[in-house]
């Protein structure tokens, strides 16, 4: 696991609150200067911490409002099966979370439609035909308590950030 300090942290949880900051606006925020913050920011891209930028949108204000918890058990918990599962599962927008699970159901799915109708197409015409399932129980959300995408920052480890290979001293020897 990459070693993340406290300045990699604020970074972190700056850019979850609001993903449009500028280089300069984060610097200011952290206490850098622009340039060892921008490789800062390179530096988590490449590692993989930082694994894309995205937009937030509203699923209700995009007309799919019904969210469908989704957990499917299979005939046979083979590699072979679960790896056909997990490509087909794939394909689908519908589908915005799978989670391969313990317990007594092999696979949970977030499943997003417009309606109780769009859902029962999805499910006829897609779920269902997926070679290997043996059976689907489907949960409607009534309403949404809770929901983020961002990370608990504050689990970074605490150690004071060391800029020393990050920035070029020009102070003459």
């Amino acid at each position: 696991m990459p070693s993340l300090d406290t300045i990699d942290c604020k970074l972190l949880a700056l850019l979850q609150e609001n993903g449009r900051y500028t280089n300069q606006e984060l610097a200011e925020r952290v206490g850098l200067s622009p340039s060892p913050c921008l490789r800062r920011l390179k530096r988590l891209e490449r590692e993989g911490i930082i694994s894309r930028y995205v937009a937030m949108v509203d699923q209700k204000a995009v007309g799919l409002p019904v969210s469908v918890f989704v957990s499917v058990k299979l005939e046979h918990q083979r590699e072979d099966v679960m790896a056909r599962f997990d490509a087909e599962i794939a394909k689908y927008p519908e589908v915005l979370e799978c989670y391969l699970m313990t317990g007594s159901r092999d696979y949970l799915l977030r499943v997003v439609a417009q309606d109780l109708e769009a859902y029962e197409r999805f499910l006829k015409t897609s779920l269902t035909r997926i070679d290997g399932v043996s059976s689907i129980e489907s949960s409607f959300a009534l309403n949404q308590v809770k929901y983020t995408n961002v990370l608990p920052i504050t689990l970074c480890s605490e150690k004071p950030h060391d800029d020393t290979l990050l920035t070029h001293s020009a102070t003459p020897r």
